[in-house]
């Protein structure tokens, strides 16, 4: 039999396993998330006729003469190349720019997908609806201080989002003053909500008197008109807590605060003036007791309260105190962390989604479902947070679109169409050849 009939043959069928590819790339020409794929070919074994040969001195060297016998699928190669954004306005949705994939848990398996199509099932956990596999990333610690820290270092774990959690309440702890004093006036009152252990508001209250008898000096009386009659006290410094309600602040000639005394004795005279505020209130089993730090400047300074000739101004605007909230919406930033925000105002580190990066992403396994399974030459999965050691950012509210090209397929259709049909025709012009040699003996 000719060769040139086993070399249509394996031109057809591996013709046929390109179209195959084209069609299941422009079949999923609409799937998030999706990968084109492309075959590449590379000729068979040679059968060779006559050997190379060497030149002499009165001969010249010859090639080798060798005939083809066909063709053989090379690779076939899964490009892994920026799909176009799909702003969708979801919020569960979730888009990468740049290298990495989502990972996956299904049942003790790890899978690896583009599609970031998720969505919270009845348990609160970050799901992909369509197969259920829990979409894997960290969770929030609280630390010592009540601060959400999230460890990335750690192994990744199933994402929960606590859509009922509550933001207890916390006691006001610091707060801080940016008054202006007028240097020529004579008093003036800033007023500031902080909040108890229950969340319960409270008003403390400073009141601003100039020393006519001392240059420069002013004498704070703190209130709390809801605590117990008689029970706010002062505190500047180490020493004991004040006999009274009251500070004396002293300013240097430029208007920078240069200490705070209590009526103890107790001075501050460097760093940040921070005095203490002690008061207590009725409470279940007896008298609760709150202190509060309050910021009043850098020593010599002027981010506090400071003394100038203009128009005394009432700024105490930072204290870390809030009632208890009640969490209400999530988002995700281009980090891939997820935030709480809850009713008192408060926003919270919930998770944040891991993202795997391979050596070779080119070698991971389909599975189906638009996911990627680790295989012997992918190398092991890098996992770490995004945008750093090269992982690509996230963008919420948006999907990533199949990388397939139309107008790329169809003219690779049209090429393999015509590589499809001229090995037809090497097969049917072979066979008349055939058909010619069956009649010499007629």
């Amino acid at each position: 039999m000719m060769r040139s009939l086993f070399s249509g043959v394996s031109g057809l069928q591996n013709h046929q396993t390109r179209m195959d590819v084209i069609g299941n790339n422009i079949s999923n020409v609409n799937t998030y998330g999706f990968k084109k794929g492309r075959v590449t070919f590379q000729d068979m074994l040679s059968q060779t006729m006559t050997g190379a040969a060497k030149p002499t001195d009165t001969k010249g060297g010859v090639n080798p003469q060798q005939v083809g016998l066909g063709m053989m699928i090379a690779s076939i190669d899964t490009i892994h190349t920026q799909g176009s954004l799909q702003v969708t306005g979801v919020n569960t949705d979730v888009a990468i720019l740049g290298e990495g994939f989502f990972i996956q848990r299904k049942g003790e398996e790890m899978l690896y997908s583009r599609s970031g199509a998720f969505s919270i099932d009845a348990d609160g956990k970050f799901v992909n609806p369509a197969n259920g596999n829990v979409v894997q990333g960290w969770m929030s610690q609280v630390n010592d201080v009540g601060e959400s820290i999230i460890n990335t270092s750690a192994g990744v774990e199933d994402i929960i989002i606590p859509l009922k959690a509550k933001d207890p309440a916390r006691a006001t702890q610091n707060t801080s003053f940016y008054c202006n004093l007028q240097k020529s006036g004579n008093t003036h009152q800033s007023d500031i909500t902080v909040y108890d252990e229950t969340g319960i508001p409270r008003q403390l209250r400073a009141t601003f008197n100039r020393n006519e008898d001392v240059i420069n000096q002013w004498t704070v009386t703190m209130d709390v008109p809801d605590a117990t009659e008689g029970s706010v006290y002062t505190n500047a410094g180490a020493g004991a807590v004040g006999t009274g309600n009251t500070f004396t602040l002293t300013f240097d000639d430029q208007g920078g605060i240069v200490s705070v005394a209590d009526s103890a004795g107790g001075t501050l005279v460097d760093g940040g003036l921070t005095p203490s505020v002690t008061f207590t209130y009725p409470g279940t089993a007896g008298e609760v007791t709150q202190t509060l730090n309050i910021f009043m400047g850098s020593a010599n300074g002027f981010d506090g309260i400071t003394q100038f000739e203009s128009p005394s101004t009432t700024k105490a605007i930072e204290q870390d105190g809030y009632t208890m909230g009640e969490m209400q919406s999530f988002s995700i930033d281009d980090r891939g962390e997820i935030t709480g925000v809850f009713t008192n105002g408060n926003r919270k580190a919930l998770a944040q989604l891991g993202l795997a990066k391979f050596t070779n992403a080119g070698g991971l396994e389909k599975r189906g479902d638009s996911t990627f399974a680790e295989s012997n030459n992918s190398g092991a999965a890098d996992i770490g947070g995004a945008g750093i050691q090269g992982r690509g950012s996230m963008k919420a509210g948006a999907l990533e679109m199949s990388n397939v090209d139309l107008s790329e397929q169809f003219t690779d259709m049209i090429v393999t169409q015509r590589g499809f049909q001229s090995n037809a025709r090497t097969i049917t012009t072979s066979d008349q050849m055939i058909q010619e040699i069956i009649g010499l003996k007629r």
